[in-house]
């Protein structure tokens, strides 16, 4: 048995699932006197709060959760506030929820993880221990791939991680009251939420043709057509049959670097000048995810079980997980309660299943708002068959509606109560 490397009041043994063997874990990852093995999960987000929500209920673990932030905002649908349609509280939450299902709350931001002691280490310096680790942390911006982002990060957020969309719809609003050039940039594959910089597109649009607004939106793509293919006709017709005076569409326009002085972005389709600009910057998972030796622009998980393949004590769910299923909040939601049904059955000593044919993998939904109130629905099924790379089956509408814009926020409203009560 390993020692901690932090104070312990005893030692227990879990039975460890998916090795198939018992696994000593340091008693420290559990106040003394408590029978029940602690789970941190990392990230106050669609994936963390799917995991949370389910590992609470029923009692068999103490679950902690670290997030910094003091509420919730969704980044899906969030569209709609950053472009002037639907006020903030919309979209925001209050994790009261959380607290009233027994979960521990931490308000901090984990800074490293001690694999070796079974802890996370905030940036306040606080140390808590786990007998497992769900991790979803979400995504951070590559700075370093666009030349001079660095010097203007500060007028040019991002906006896709929660709070950040209030910075974007103070650009917008801006140039809502004045007009001129509104540039969208669209990274490559892979990305937090594909469809996003589109409808973003398109919902300003909508603006600038209600206030008549002069100007353009210029949405400089990094690939030749929406990806991934199967999403690429609604959003194709939002560009070209809806918003074709609105939107200025520039494919196979990677973006290089940006001069905040002269207020030009360099591409691969050369330079574009800019009044206002939403950079949507490629991502990888964040630098905890390095340090702590779980991968490196994603995380390395197995599938079925989004175990990290570093470590069997840790799961990595949402965004930061290096597999090729759609970065969405549906997605992180379900393979956070996927997780949290795994990690219950290992904490009753049950076995794994045994290995057999197909599996079904968390599935997607997600919705492409080209107004106000149409959307494109998405869904996304995956399936994994052992020896083989996970099969996406998509359903798309090829044209918004406007059952799909109302089903948007019907869904939207029905996760938030699943997350937060």
């Amino acid at each position: 048995m390993r020692p901690s490397s932090f104070p312990c009041t005893r030692r227990r043994v879990l039975g460890a699932g998916l090795a198939g063997t018992a696994v000593a874990v340091a008693g420290c990852a559990t106040p003394a006197g408590s029978a029940r093995p602690r789970v941190v999960v990392v990230g106050g987000g669609w994936g963390g709060l799917g995991a949370a929500r389910t590992l609470a209920r029923g009692g068999k673990a103490q679950v902690t959760l670290v997030e910094p932030n003091g509420g919730f905002m969704s980044c899906p649908l969030s569209a709609h506030y950053i472009a002037g349609w639907q006020p903030a509280s919309d979209f925001q939450r209050s994790y009261d929820g959380v607290d009233r299902a027994g979960i521990e709350r931490v308000r901090e931001r984990v800074q490293s993880i001690d694999r070796a002691g079974s802890a996370v280490v905030t940036a306040g310096g606080k140390r808590i221990g786990y007998d497992f680790l769900v991790l979803s942390p979400g995504i951070e911006y590559m700075e370093e791939a666009i030349t001079g982002y660095a010097q203007a990060r500060e007028q040019l957020p991002v906006g896709f991680r929660a709070f950040e969309q209030i910075a974007v719809r103070e650009q917008v609003d801006r140039f809502l009251a004045k007009g001129g050039n509104f540039v969208i940039s669209v990274p490559a594959p892979p990305s937090r939420c594909p469809p996003a910089p589109y409808e973003r597109a398109f919902l300003i649009a909508e603006q600038m043709r209600r206030k008549g607004v002069k100007g353009k939106i210029v949405l400089l793509d990094a690939s030749p057509a929406p990806l991934p293919p199967p999403i690429a006709k609604p959003l194709l017709n939002g560009i070209k049959n809806v918003y074709a005076a609105e939107i200025d569409y520039i494919p196979n326009a990677g973006l290089t670097a940006v001069d905040i002085g002269r207020r030009v972005l360099t591409t691969a389709m050369g330079d574009v000048p800019f009044t206002e600009a939403n950079l949507v910057l490629p991502q990888r998972a964040p630098a905890l995810i390095r340090q702590a030796g779980l991968g490196e622009r994603f995380a390395a998980v197995k599938l079925p079980s989004f175990q990290s393949q570093a470590d069997e004590k840790i799961y990595v769910i949402g965004d930061s997980a290096g597999v090729p299923l759609p970065k969405s909040g549906h997605v992180a939601f379900g393979t956070g309660v996927q997780v949290a049904q795994d990690i219950l059955r290992r904490i009753d000593g049950k076995p794994a299943p045994a290995p057999g044919g197909m599996v079904a993998l968390p599935a997607g939904i997600c919705w492409a708002a080209v107004t106000h109130d149409q959307a494109a629905m998405i869904n996304v099924a995956a399936t994994l068959t052992p020896g083989e790379p996970p099969k996406l089956a998509f359903q798309v509408d090829p044209e918004h509606n406007a059952a799909s814009g109302k089903g948007s926020m019907e869904w939207g409203r029905q996760m938030w109560g699943n997350m937060l009560g």
